[in-house]
């Protein structure tokens, strides 16, 4: 079973930084894409960015500039930082793993794609 872990959320002013980070552990052969997404109330879970295993980024416009996100593929880690935060950057933030791993069953291992999101942690933005 492989689990993923956020860290990192809390409160900040307006035009603060903050630094989440996110670990994926388990029976992991290879994380193909790691991302971040968002929810805030009343809304729908939206991308925040994202990060292929070749180190290709993906960024809304809302976020492009102020956001970064890196990994580190020795440790299945990604992280993202947040800079020049907006009240409307309030939301619980998630990590999402696109990963390839080994399953053990009666009959042997099984090496299968799955995706897995970590329970999300809090950023709030406000004075």
């Amino acid at each position: 079973q492989v689990q993923v872990v956020e860290s990192g959320g809390g409160l900040v002013q307006p035009g603060g930084s903050l630094r989440l980070s996110c670990e994926a552990s388990g029976n992991i052969i290879s994380i193909q894409t790691m991302g971040w997404y968002r929810q805030a109330p009343g809304k729908e879970r939206e991308l925040v960015a994202s990060i292929t295993l070749a180190g290709n980024t993906n960024y809304p416009d809302s976020v492009k500039g102020r956001f970064t996100i890196s990994r580190d593929n020795a440790k299945n880690m990604v992280f993202l930082q947040m800079n020049s935060l907006k009240p409307e950057d309030t939301a619980v933030y998630y990590c999402k793993a696109d990963l390839r791993e080994r399953v053990y069953g009666t009959y042997g291992a099984n090496d299968l794609n799955k995706q897995y999101w970590g329970q999300g942690t809090q950023v709030t933005v406000s004075s």
